[in-house]
């Protein structure tokens, strides 16, 4: 068999003429591509507003600007996640404070609250591999603290809390479209929104502060010059991505169905294994599943290493468990932390293959090397 990937891009002969019909049309850096794409992103959540950008990097960074967070000022964040999640606080020239997850791979609330500081100005709340944290919990603590809570969803596009899609329970929602992710327009970012001051101001930023962008100057009947009131940045997402992206949204409730099946294979097969524990989805979260986490318990026969080895060995990728921030060299000064729970959490979790379209045959074979090297 060949080779069993641990994600495919969702893409397909629609979203390659789509582009080609874009770079035919003239517009190919921001343009009305962008203008459909964001409008169909804010209904699709129910947010006011949407903010296309290059990556969700750029999202969470232009959105700790927005926030006002200055030189100096603390940011809680999970350390489990991947490091953009950490590096855009750093861009800032602010302060990571790492606080530990629970099971579900989500924040702790408690220990979020146990490193708020005089100098905390906002927590990053991340919804890691899909999963939604509890936002309404989040949400009332930073209401009471003064903080502004901002959501990395890179994972989470289609996924749902107490009904509501992600993106439409705060002021600061970001995702990331790269091609891991569920839907993917090569790479790029979106922030949701439905506050106008933060929507007016994020437009600005994400073209270098330019005040009227290319598209109103093209439909315009008379001459307008732009002007430059901030600083801004080149964080822009072109039409060519934006018309993938409107096509791959149409899709997603049938990717996110899709994948939800596979993981509810995945849940039923796999509950026979003792020593593992699967992902965690409890009453009002909704997962689109964007991976598909096992967590390998203390009495496992074999270690996370040789378990993806025996797997690779047998034509199935997998990867290794969500990172920590604070256990790479880029981040060696905050080694400090101890935070068994994350350390653990990714020493001893395996993500295996999840993705759309899946064939059944992969999927019997994935659950059929489990059970063969985990019982």
């Amino acid at each position: 068999m060949k080779k069993i990937p641990i994600a495919i891009p969702p893409l397909g002969q629609e979203e390659a003429q789509a582009a080609y019909d874009t770079i035919l049309s003239g517009w190919v850096t921001q343009g009305p591509k962008v203008k459909e794409f964001e409008k169909n992103f804010a209904d699709y959540i129910g947010s006011k507003y949407a903010v296309a950008v290059s990556s969700c990097t750029t999202a969470l960074h232009l959105a700790l600007i927005v926030a006002g967070i200055k030189e100096g000022d603390e940011v809680i964040c999970p350390s489990m996640s991947f490091i953009a999640t950490a590096n855009s606080i750093m861009y800032m020239n602010a302060v990571p404070v790492f606080a530990e997850v629970n099971e579900e791979y989500n924040l702790d609330i408690e220990d979020v609250e146990s490193k708020i500081t005089s100098k905390t100005r906002a927590v990053i709340l991340v919804h890691q591999i899909g999963m939604p944290a509890d936002i309404d919990s989040f949400k009332k603590l930073c209401n009471e603290k003064n903080l502004i809570l901002i959501e990395d969803a890179a994972c989470a596009i289609g996924s749902a809390y107490n009904h509501k899609k992600i993106g439409s329970h705060s002021d600061l929602v970001c995702f990331s479209f790269h091609p891991r992710k569920v839907i993917t327009t090569g790479d790029g970012g979106m922030i949701s929104t439905s506050n106008k001051q933060y929507y007016d101001r994020l437009k600005l930023l994400r073209q270098h502060g330019m005040s009227v962008n290319d598209r109103l100057r093209h439909e315009s009947e008379k001459v307008i010059f732009e002007e430059y009131s901030e600083v801004g940045f080149n964080y822009r997402m072109t039409d060519i991505q934006a018309a993938i992206g409107v096509l791959q949204l149409k899709k997603l409730n049938l990717i996110v169905s899709n994948r939800r099946e596979i993981a509810q294979t995945y849940n039923e097969r796999l509950s026979i294994i003792e020593n593992v524990r699967l992902p965690i989805e409890r009453e009002g979260k909704f997962s689109n599943y964007q991976s598909y986490s096992i967590f390998l318990k203390q009495d496992c026969k074999i270690s996370r290493d040789e378990l993806m080895q025996r797997l690779l060995d047998d034509g199935i990728a997998s990867r290794r468990g969500i990172m920590n921030i604070h256990e790479e060299m880029a981040y060696s000064g905050m080694r400090k932390y101890h935070l068994p729970k994350s350390e653990e959490l990714s020493d001893r979790s395996i993500l295996i293959p999840l993705f759309y379209p899946m064939d059944q045959n992969m999927i019997e074979y994935v659950i059929d090397r489990l059970i063969r090297h985990l019982t």
